[in-house]
């Protein structure tokens, strides 16, 4: 599979908000080509089963398309994890290699790694390491609220406002996250453990995430 082609499935899976499809005005604005280009592209992407491309109104990843993006993505920060950590790379310069480095790291390597790190869950920059393909199975949808203390869910969407996602995303609750319900009060409210952090949540916050 070529670069290119990893490129417009990983930017597609950063771009989606749960089932909603992103715009190619959007996709060819983050991957700095023109609306023509990034149209021909998913046209391609759709006949090769790793998109569902719908004229005029966008494109999103179909199964096949989710596991080379996340693929891709935990090879990205998996380098991340390694060149902050090991050789002392600042953050936003260890990002921009890692872009690089992800294209083309074989799953051995892949593996390897994550074992050599310790098979950290976040990157340097609080952003969620997908979890190796075929760890798990993918398990029904709910919202937060459903669960009760002692529970545990993985995030798959997060339906706030953006100033409150940037939040979230700044404490590790994102999609990708591992979260642990530590205890609920009277109101609602709940009290996560999210990679060794704790975070408290409102219940109307918490109802608008997804796990």
């Amino acid at each position: 599979m070529s670069e290119s082609t990893e490129m417009y499935l990983l930017r597609i899976a950063l771009l989606q908000d749960g089932n909603a499809q992103v715009p190619i005005s959007t996709l060819a604005d983050q991957l700095s080509v023109s609306p023509v280009s990034a149209n021909q592209m998913c046209r391609r992407l759709a006949s090769e089963g790793l998109v569902i491309y719908q004229p005029y109104k966008g494109v999103s990843l179909t199964a096949q398309g989710e596991k080379v993006a996340l693929r891709i993505l935990r090879n990205r920060r998996l380098w991340e994890v390694f060149l902050v950590e090991k050789l002392h790379i600042e953050p936003k310069e260890a990002e921009e290699m890692a872009c690089r480095l992800e294209h083309v790291t074989p799953g051995l390597l892949s593996r390897r790694l994550a074992e050599f790190l310790g098979n950290p869950t976040m990157s340097p920059q609080r952003e969620p390491i997908p979890p190796e393909p075929g760890e798990e199975v993918r398990q029904p949808r709910r919202r937060l609220t459903t669960l009760i203390a002692g529970q545990e869910a993985r995030i798959t969407g997060v339906y706030t406002d953006e100033t409150v996602k940037e939040f979230l995303r700044a404490q590790g609750v994102a999609p990708g996250a591992l979260v642990k319900v530590v205890a609920g009060a009277a109101n609602g409210s709940m009290l996560l453990e999210v990679s060794d952090d704790y975070v408290y949540v409102t219940h109307e916050i918490a109802a608008q995430i997804e796990v």
